[in-house]
């Protein structure tokens, strides 16, 4: 979602980062906004923001490498250990279950399913191109996550 991967801002799948050779996915931009949201709301979460993201290990590699080619880390202020992969879009639950996640923004309705009864704040992100159920919150730029999270968050004690 951050570079890619989810559907384009015209509906269509955006593949060059999952089907590109290793120099097209690291030239891949990230979707508009998305490192300056990302840095705000580390800071209103104070760190406790963590990137989950499900890969095989060629994506697993680009996504590392993505994420230093882009300063990701240094521009966003989300510790750079704050990354968690799996194999599986469901375990993203699991990952969820055991950081205490309370919010959390992914492009595929699937990985939501699995999260309900998991994590309380759900968005979800882009251009979707099947009817989004009521609950999990729509959210179609990163300006809109950002809306959105800040109207659903209660910080911690």
């Amino acid at each position: 979602m951050i570079q890619g991967g989810g559907l384009a801002d015209d509906g269509a799948s955006d593949t060059v980062f999952l089907s590109g050779d290793l120099e097209q996915a690291l030239r891949t931009p990230a979707t508009d906004g998305a490192f300056e949201t990302l840095g705000r709301l580390a800071e209103l979460f104070r760190g406790r923001v963590w990137i989950i993201s499900k890969c095989g290990p060629v994506t697993e590699r680009k996504t590392r490498l993505w994420l230093d080619r882009h300063r990701f880390w240094e521009r966003t202020g989300i510790p750079e250990g704050n990354l968690r992969i799996c194999r599986r879009r469901a375990e993203k639950a699991v990952h969820c279950a055991e950081l205490g996640i309370t919010h959390m923004v992914d492009d595929r309705l699937d990985v939501h399913r699995a999260l309900r009864g998991v994590v309380e704040h759900r968005y979800l992100f882009g251009p979707q191109r099947t009817l989004v159920p009521d609950w999990v919150e729509h959210t179609l730029t990163w300006a809109d996550v950002e809306t959105a999270v800040k109207a659903d968050f209660e910080p911690a004690s």
